[in-house]
């Protein structure tokens, strides 16, 4: 029994370096791409959807960010759920310091599923005057050429929609700046490893979801996706299955992050995880050999006296550190990546217990409310 743990541990762990290898390959590949990428004059009319809840944490800086867009002609349309919510005076305030933007706010009272923020777009649509639609989540902050990076590649008529990866800012905290490492150093690289084992992707990020409107059409619009939690992941998936493309712009966008107590954290990610899980079952469970670091540990604890175990130790440290720089550094540009490199055992740990702790339940916290997940859709709990 003993010689069988050691073996699926250091199987594990060779797994779990292999994985390291196809990150490195996927990021450097991204990376070339950004650096080639040329302009294009494709800039039709443009509406933005801002589906809002409160204001989150440089809230008025991030919205502030699409109203300073290098783009002929765009409009922004803010959607709140009720008269009184937080984020309204940022709202108001942007209207009276930009009044040659277009922006408007649309109060939007009803209820057409669980997830309160397609609900949200689904009374903001109406508002929009332009065929070309950009959705993205209230706490993301843009570059000033950000609606021309997104939007461009939609003159190809194969593309269905347009996402874009995001840098996750976090504040001092801890458990803030381990949920910044789970962006960069984790969710990031494995977007990207999945657009080279699927010949592209074939998903959507809250991040940035472009794409022209009779492109719902085709998908069964947005009420038959305002069940799911993960919104985006289902837009884009269905999109794919309709025949178009999910192509990923060359733009890096921000998004800000709480400041998370150490319990705040753990209850996100868990939700975060489940998430993915109830997405991508099949996917999520091929996760168990993405950890390098923690099983080449256990995998020394199991036989302390094995050369080859401090090997694998000292090798997955190196391949798990030099896939942080390559996504946080040469990638996602966050300058904080050096600051944070000590932190990246700790997640790595506290990524494989939340993996585990992913098939313990089907419940999560969502803004406040329970629900109950299944085949990713929320139900009350």
């Amino acid at each position: 029994m003993s010689t069988l743990l050691q073996a699926f541990l250091f199987i594990a762990a060779s797994f779990g370096i292999g994985y390291c290898f196809l990150s490195l390959w996927s990021l450097i590949k991204f990376h070339s791409r950004i650096r080639q990428a040329s302009g294009s004059n494709f800039i039709p009319p443009a509406s933005i959807l801002k589906p809002l809840c409160g204001l989150d944490p440089h809230g008025y800086e991030s919205l502030r960010s699409h109203c300073i867009q290098d783009y002929p002609d765009y409009e922004i349309i803010f959607g709140v759920s009720a008269p009184d919510d937080p984020a309204v005076p940022a709202v108001e305030r942007l209207i009276r310091e930009f009044p040659t933007v277009s922006m408007r706010l649309v109060v939007c009272p009803n209820v057409f599923g669980m997830n309160f923020k397609v609900s949200n777009l689904l009374q903001m649509l109406p508002a929009a005057r332009y065929p070309y639609l950009v959705i993205n989540d209230s706490d993301i902050c843009v570059p000033r050429n950000y609606l021309r990076q997104v939007i461009a590649p939609l003159k190809d008529p194969s593309v269905g929609i347009v996402t874009c990866l995001y840098r996750g800012v976090g504040g001092p905290g801890i458990g803030s700046r381990l949920e910044s490492l789970a962006i960069n150093a984790d969710f990031i690289p494995g977007v990207l490893c999945a657009r080279q084992l699927e010949k592209g992707i074939h998903f959507a990020m809250g991040s940035t979801m472009a794409f022209h409107r009779g492109v719902l059409g085709l998908v069964g619009g947005l009420q038959s996706i305002a069940d799911y939690l993960a919104d985006d992941y289902e837009l884009g998936r269905r999109v794919s299955s309709a025949g178009l493309r999910v192509e990923l712009a060359d733009c890096i966008v921000e998004h800000y992050l709480p400041q998370n107590s150490w319990s705040e954290f753990f209850q996100h990610q868990l939700r975060w995880a489940r998430t993915l899980r109830s997405c991508r079952p099949e996917g999520y469970a091929g996760l168990i050999f993405t950890f390098p670091l923690p099983w080449s540990v256990l995998a020394l604890a199991a036989a302390p006296s094995m050369t080859l175990g401090w090997i694998f130790v000292v090798v997955s440290l190196v391949l798990r550190s030099m896939v942080m720089f390559a996504s946080g550094f040469c990638v996602l540009r966050d300058r904080q990546v050096f600051r944070n490199l000590w932190l990246l055992p700790i997640r790595d740990f506290v990524a494989l217990l939340i993996w585990v702790l992913s098939y313990a339940g089907t419940r999560i916290v969502w803004r406040g409310n329970k629900f109950e997940l299944a085949n990713g859709k929320l139900r009350p709990a």
